[in-house]
């Protein structure tokens, strides 16, 4: 009948479809400890996934039916996967101060481009199986399997090409020691603050106060460690974490370049406080190439 898909046509939207779709559920499942909210927030981005990957799966049928009007309906992927990345960062914002500590806009932008990208990913993968089953002269199962191999490489190719550094690769995370001297918080030495005036406070951080200090693997590494958006991200993600009772501190020694985040948690764990600070993701906007600056300054010299 007129108006509807060949059989072909069908199996290759659909296997497209899944494997985008399913492309953007392994990625998903990775990062939820950023998420805002779930399962509401799962199901919202499962949706988006959908829709990229559906975008992906029916370019190829489109241009093989010669219907290139239809093709022009791919420009609305850029603009969904922008109110993507504008839906979420709106969010997070509008979060900021219902949490333990703000997150700050470093790292609300650096989430909201993450999940754009994943959309992306979804989109390219249903691209690529559909693509490849359409282009390739072989029987129609034949064809499917080679896809969906074609969609699991794609996906595995892109999870590692968009895969960012956390705090634990440049840097070694320990407990530091916690003190109190006359109304002021040290850790291992370092100032951290004189805000401890009371009797209490000072009870409340000497029985109970948690600190890890950051140790960078190299000098260089102190220009992503010491960015206030970076540590701001480390100490959101250790109240998330722990919860917090009281009191909250971020603080950077100039002279070694330690790092230090100390807080008064509600769950008493200095193995998770460490394990959570190396997990931390380092922002895109704290990145900086080492080696491209050194070649940069030396052609300048």
């Amino acid at each position: 009948m007129d108006g509807q898909l060949p059989i072909e046509q069908l199996s290759v939207i659909i296997t497209a479809v899944i494997l985008g779709t399913l492309a953007r559920v392994w990625l998903l499942k990775e990062d939820y400890r950023q998420y805002p909210s779930y399962p509401n927030g799962y199901l919202i981005h499962l949706i988006t996934g959908f829709v990229a990957s559906a975008l992906g799966a029916v370019a190829i049928p489109a241009l093989m039916t010669k219907n290139f009007v239809a093709v022009t309906f791919l420009t609305l992927a850029l603009q969904q996967f922008r109110d993507v990345r504008k839906m979420e960062k709106e969010s997070l914002s509008e979060l900021e101060n219902t949490e333990y500590t703000y997150r700050g806009d470093a790292y609300i932008d650096g989430i909201s481009k993450t999940f754009e990208a994943r959309n992306y990913i979804a989109f390219i993968t249903s691209f690529v199986v559909s693509l490849t089953i359409t282009a390739l002269p072989f029987p129609v199962v034949v064809n499917m399997a080679l896809g969906v191999l074609a969609g699991v490489i794609t996906v595995y190719y892109l999870k590692q090409f968009t895969k960012g550094k956390s705090i634990g690769d440049i840097a070694q995370v320990e407990q530091g020691k916690v003190e109190v001297k006359n109304s002021s918080l040290f850790v291992d030495g370092i100032f951290v603050s004189n805000l401890l005036g009371t009797d209490n406070s000072e009870k409340l951080f000497k029985e109970e106060g948690l600190a890890v200090v950051i140790y960078p693997n190299e000098n260089h590494y102190r220009i992503n460690l010491d960015n206030f958006g970076q540590r701001q991200a480390a100490l959101f993600e250790a109240t998330r974490a722990l919860g917090n009772k009281r009191y909250h501190f971020t603080r950077k020694d100039y002279e070694q370049g330690r790092v230090v985040i100390t807080l008064v948690p509600i769950k008493q764990d200095i193995d998770a406080l460490i394990e959570v600070v190396k997990k931390c993701p380092l922002l895109e906007s704290t990145k900086k190439s080492h080696r491209v600056m050194k070649t940069n300054m030396k052609e300048e010299q």
